[in-house]
């Protein structure tokens, strides 16, 4: 614009711009109800609130942000790298026979996800890949994976591919929260299920990280970013050469950089990694990737451009209240009749719409929602984690590149 006022920045002040408004994000989520109930990221509260200011001064005329992003993508790989590292296949098997089942459920909710919205797209005369960014990319994968395909899908022919994800992922949270507890009360009330008495062991978690926090120390760090950071470097080869030498479909494969690092770290903790020595600490992988999740969802939303988003508002609405009233049917019917049609699957089906729409997290405060009323529901709370926290993030990263190799 000219005349505007441009305020530039280096990848220093930008990250740091980023952490400070992480900080204003969990000061007002603290303060603010409706950010509480609907478990809304502080990063997504802090980042959005940046994002509209910029709005504000951009459309009238006094001021625009010139932000250099060049550690959002390292933050990035950090944050999946490390959900690689902790797909420790020991832990799975624990699961049994429900996290298989609710896994599968979760695979298929993911391939109809994309389906739907690619298909609604088309329907309404939108480009597929906007369907594709209202699919599992920012439902089942919420704001870290919308952030991450975001700038692919711009490079493949979406237009403002970043913002449209990143807004997405954040209808999702709300809606995913909003429709979750109704749908588990309303089955437990139409078929007057009871809490069942049954125990299921669960792991002693707590007490396993409060061992870890007590043993962690400055090489637990270094261990899991060596493996982090090998583990990348790896991957931009693997990247490179199935995009040279493996053909699907009549392209090249598009495989993304943090998905071959996920494997890579996946592998390592599988097979050397069972090994005391080069064994990582769970604890300080889990500060490693929310550290890197947390800073690059702040960065990536506070320099996106809102005003990118008037061209496509009303069909990305479209799609995406059509993903709201799959989920509210998937969970309702498909969940809760597959898992049993008892209480603990009433529980599954109110957590699913959490998950399936935004995040884990998004997923306990509906079955928490549910449970303060009706009663404890042990075994939703051992599957539902297992599946949200990262096996179906494992998954749904293959799915989308898929789907996303189609239209490449």
């Amino acid at each position: 614009m000219e005349g505007i006022f441009t305020i530039s920045t280096n990848m220093m002040q930008t990250t740091a711009i980023a952490i400070i408004m992480l900080y204003v994000g969990r000061f007002l989520r603290h303060k603010i109800n409706f950010f509480e109930k609907f478990c809304i990221p502080a990063p997504v509260i802090g980042g959005f609130l940046f994002a509209i200011i910029h709005l504000i001064l951009k459309v009238n005329g006094i001021a625009t942000f010139d932000m250099d992003v060049t550690l959002k993508d390292p933050f990035m790989m950090v944050f999946f790298t490390s959900i690689g590292i902790g797909a420790n296949i020991e832990t799975l098997k624990k699961g049994g026979k429900g996290f298989l089942i609710f896994l599968g459920i979760s695979v298929v909710m993911v391939i109809f996800q994309n389906i739907i919205g690619m298909g609604v797209a088309k329907l309404i005369g939108q480009n597929s890949l906007l369907g594709l960014v209202c699919g599992s990319i920012t439902m089942t994968g919420g704001h870290g994976t919308a952030g991450a395909w975001g700038p692919t899908l711009e490079q493949a022919g979406l237009q403002s591919g970043e913002v449209i994800a990143l807004a997405a992922a954040t209808f999702g949270v709300i809606m995913g929260s909003l429709i979750g507890g109704p749908i588990g009360s309303a089955r437990i009330k139409r078929h007057n299920l009871k809490p069942s008495n049954e125990f299921v062991a669960v792991p002693d978690v707590e007490t396993e990280e409060e061992t870890m926090e007590e043993q962690l120390n400055v090489n637990d760090f270094l261990k899991v970013l060596a493996l982090i950071f090998c583990s990348v470097a790896l991957g931009a080869i693997l990247k490179n050469f199935l995009q040279e030498h493996v053909i699907v479909l009549g392209k090249p494969l598009n495989l993304p950089e943090y998905v071959a690092a996920m494997i890579f770290s996946g592998l390592f903790v599988n097979t050397l990694g069972k090994k005391e020595v080069f064994k990582m600490n769970q604890r300080a992988n889990d500060i490693c990737g929310s550290i890197g999740l947390n800073v690059f969802l702040s960065i990536a939303l506070i320099t996106i451009d809102l005003t990118q988003l008037k061209a496509v508002a009303g069909p990305m609405l479209i799609v995406l209240f059509t993903q709201t009233i799959f989920m509210a049917l998937f969970s309702y019917f498909v969940v809760y009749k597959v898992m049993g049609s008892d209480y603990d699957a009433a529980v599954l089906a109110a957590g699913t719409c959490g998950f399936g729409m935004g995040a884990t997290y998004n997923a306990l405060a509906n079955m928490d929602s549910v449970t303060e009323k009706y009663g404890p529901a042990p075994k939703a709370y051992f599957i539902l984690p297992m599946v949200g926290a990262f096996a179906i993030d494992i998954i749904n990263v293959f799915i989308i590149t898929i789907f996303a190799q189609i239209q490449f």
